[in-house]
């Protein structure tokens, strides 16, 4: 089988989510790659993305990098909301681990059956992993953390992302990633990186047989991971 970076840069193309040229990121940063979750807007897409988070998760209880008996996947509001749904429902439906979803209100409700969290009810000792698309800083993982905590004493057995990114911090060299499993103490895995991205994007072509990524791409993305990346 074709390896899952190479088929999950495919996907992100035919998708239009990663992008390549000028874009400012949140962190001020120029970056010549661009990776949009917004443009997993429709059924297929969901449902392909959350079969490859699938994949990913399944490959990695084989290798032990995570446990078995994970009980639910949460998504933090917004973005990760789709993200835990089309997650489990993968799990469940085509490798047989059924799995509950969580994710959490942006504000807590008042009525109705109340609470900030939705989803499967968290309890005591249960297995939770967490899903995001691509992080920048950690900003997500050190807000929802709390929140799990203080519904029940869970256990955080990991963090899967679609993207690393792969770049420092603004205040360390080491990158958002390390930076979270040393804070938090699990593991924090990716469908792809963006090295592997680039490298997979680097062999394909255009439809009429020319290179898909132009030297200066190239150029302009070795240059910004040697000055950001970890």
């Amino acid at each position: 089988m074709t390896p899952i970076d190479q088929r999950f840069t495919e996907f992100l193309l035919e998708s239009g989510a990663l992008k390549f040229g000028d874009f400012t990121l949140k962190s001020g940063r120029q970056s010549p790659y661009f990776i949009n979750a917004g443009a997993f807007n429709d059924g297929r897409k969901i449902a392909t993305l959350g079969a490859f988070y699938a994949e990913k998760i399944i490959s990695a209880i084989a290798a032990g990098k995570l446990p078995k008996g994970i009980a639910t996947i949460f998504g933090p509001a917004y973005k990760g909301i789709p993200l835990a749904v089309s997650t489990s429902i993968a799990l469940t439906s085509m490798h047989g681990m059924e799995i509950g979803y969580t994710f959490d209100r942006k504000e807590k409700k008042d009525h109705g059956d109340g609470g900030i969290l939705v989803g499967t009810p968290l309890e005591d000792g249960m297995k939770v992993l967490l899903v995001d698309d691509v992080m920048t800083a950690g900003t997500a993982v050190r807000e929802v953390v709390p929140k799990l905590k203080a519904a029940a004493n869970v256990d955080i057995v990991g963090l899967v992302l679609s993207v690393d990114r792969m770049e420092k911090t603004k205040d360390s060299d080491i990158s958002a990633v390390k930076s979270v499993e040393r804070e938090f103490g699990f593991p924090v895995l990716s469908i792809a990186n963006v090295r592997e991205i680039f490298a997979a994007a680097s062999r394909m072509v255009t439809v009429d047989g020319k290179p898909l990524l132009s030297d200066d791409v190239k150029a302009r993305a070795d240059e910004y991971l040697k000055r950001y990346g970890a």
